[in-house]
């Protein structure tokens, strides 16, 4: 069988706000999900990120400063279980589905460094893999489909539900029902087995980079640089 008809182990992030390099992780969710979709295991962490969150991030995602204060975790021991949790999955050789996993895996590893914990690339010896990332697909096998490419868009255009989106599990959730989808659509990805699908992905996420750093150089704004690397942005030390 394909990939997106076996157990799929999805991941996802809520935090306070966009940048990898400052912001921080409020809510994570793993979830195994069976090849009908059946959830066989859920984990979830909600964390004291110990910084305000901002007001437009608790606008989108419903937790407040006060909220985390009073319920959530002490962030270094969350991030630690939730990247064992992750180290354990890509172990068992588990294809990782993370909706733009450049921002959630990058994040996840500035918080590592930041609280002196192993990165899940130093548990794992090597960078995560295999990773599936919906975005990356889907701006893969259907380049000039114009719209918006968020969670919420792919889900509508798939025919996915999204019920509670900007929670941290209903989005991997959500995210995994996109991936098999597009497995479903389109036999070019299907069959890889995942690491060949993660090597076609690390192409299509450097070749997206470089179309879109040309699109700004067009527009006037040669100066904004675009990421190439996936599924990390790499640590500038």
């Amino acid at each position: 069988m394909s990939w997106h008809q076996e157990l799929l182990v999805s991941f996802d992030l809520e935090t306070t706000g966009t940048d990898v390099e400052q912001d921080r992780i409020v809510t994570a969710a793993l979830i195994r999900l069976e090849g009908d979709g059946t959830v066989a295991g859920r984990q979830s962490w909600l964390l004291d990120p110990g910084v305000p969150i901002p007001e437009e991030a608790a606008e989108i995602h419903g937790i407040s400063t006060a909220y985390v204060q009073t319920h959530g975790r002490p962030p270094a021991g969350a991030i630690a279980e939730i990247t064992e949790a992750l180290t354990e999955a890509l172990r068992a050789d588990l294809p990782l589905v993370v909706m733009n996993a450049r921002y959630d895996l990058s994040l996840l590893d500035r918080e590592c460094r930041r609280h002196g914990l192993l990165t899940l690339t130093e548990r794992l010896g090597h960078p995560p893999a295999p990773v599936i990332d919906p975005l990356v697909l889907d701006k893969h096998v259907d380049r000039y489909r114009k719209g918006k490419r968020g969670l919420q868009a792919l889900c509508w255009h798939y025919g996915v539900p999204l019920d509670g989106a900007h929670e941290a599990g209903a989005d991997a959730a959500a995210a995994a029902g996109v991936a098999r989808r597009i497995g479903e659509e389109y036999p070019a990805v299907a069959l890889p087995a995942p690491r060949d699908l993660h090597a076609l992905q690390e192409q299509a996420a450097a070749e997206q980079a470089a179309s879109f750093q040309a699109y700004l150089r067009r527009s006037g704004n040669p100066g904004a640089i675009v990421e190439p690397a996936w599924p990390l942005i790499p640590y500038q030390r």
